[in-house]
């Protein structure tokens, strides 16, 4: 069993608080990594439609009790629709080799096509049906959510957007908890920039004998953030996990925050997305 804390999503399903990232891994790479991962601890494991490795995630986990796992996929625009949304879903569980998902994901919500909202509906009929047992949005800025919000009067339970203190997304994280939605970070370590050398952020470390990674990671669970950081090496999975042993004090986390805007330009999910 995981050791992992856990956070109630607003429908009653209960998630890990920190959890495995597998973009960019092929079917082999993931399905090493989420066994590993599995072995050190994890219980909460990433993955999309857009990053076919659904059927080397889902080799991964076997062997692991379905009741202990929390498996996330996201589903491109191709499938922003009522009906659209159940037939991806269907595929994804193929691909996994699963009867249902814990959590499915709008990847991105492509405004330019216009059709999230159907999107969500489509999702809010599935957990009615028991098919997911919990609903949400990756990459969606407040404007997407309200939206959504005021068109079916049901929030999403998570929002997974890029996140680490280069990129804090105060105003998102401000509108996630006014309306009960949990934030989820990709890129969670700041993935190609030199968030990891900054000179304040390995003062911190060294001052609590943790990894640069590991004091990052931190920041956001004290933030309420669940980060969901790749790594396909064991000694990486294993230090991802050692998150709950230290605290950061109020003057570290400031100190992190203010490294905000200081990375570079993250994807505008109004003008990007599949």
């Amino acid at each position: 069993m995981s050791l992992v804390p856990m956070v109630t999503l607003s429908h009653g399903a209960v998630m890990p608080r920190v959890g495995l990232g597998t973009s960019p891994m092929g079917d082999a790479e993931a399905e090493r990594a989420v066994a590993e991962a599995l072995e050190a601890g994890f219980r909460l494991v990433d993955t999309a439609e857009a990053y076919r490795n659904e059927v080397g995630v889902g080799r991964g986990l076997k062997g692991t009790p379905r009741e202990e796992l929390f498996v996330t996929s996201k589903f491109n625009k191709q499938w922003h629709s009522v009906d659209g949304v159940r037939t991806t879903l269907e595929a994804s569980a193929e691909r996994l080799g699963l009867e249902y998902l814990d959590l499915l994901l709008i990847h991105w919500p492509n405004p330019d096509q216009d059709r999230y909202v159907d999107a969500w509906r489509g999702l809010i009929e599935l957990r009615e049906a028991g098919l997911v047992r919990a609903i949400g949005t990756s990459n969606f800025k407040p404007s997407h959510l309200q939206r959504v919000i005021d068109e079916t009067g049901v929030a999403p339970e998570v929002n997974q957007i890029q996140l680490s203190p280069l990129w804090t997304k105060q105003e998102n994280r401000d509108f996630h908890a006014q309306h009960g939605i949990v934030t989820e970070a990709w890129s969670p370590i700041g993935k190609g920039s030199d968030l990891l050398e900054r000179p304040v952020l390995l003062e911190i470390a060294r001052a609590h004998g943790k990894t640069p990674a590991q004091v990052v990671l931190r920041w956001e669970v004290q933030l309420g953030v669940v980060p969901i950081p790749k790594s396909a090496n064991r000694q990486r999975l294993e230090q991802n996990l050692a998150l709950f042993d230290f605290e950061l004090t109020d003057d570290e986390m400031a100190q992190l925050s203010a490294l905000d805007g200081s990375g570079s330009v993250p994807a505008d999910s109004d003008r990007f997305g599949h």
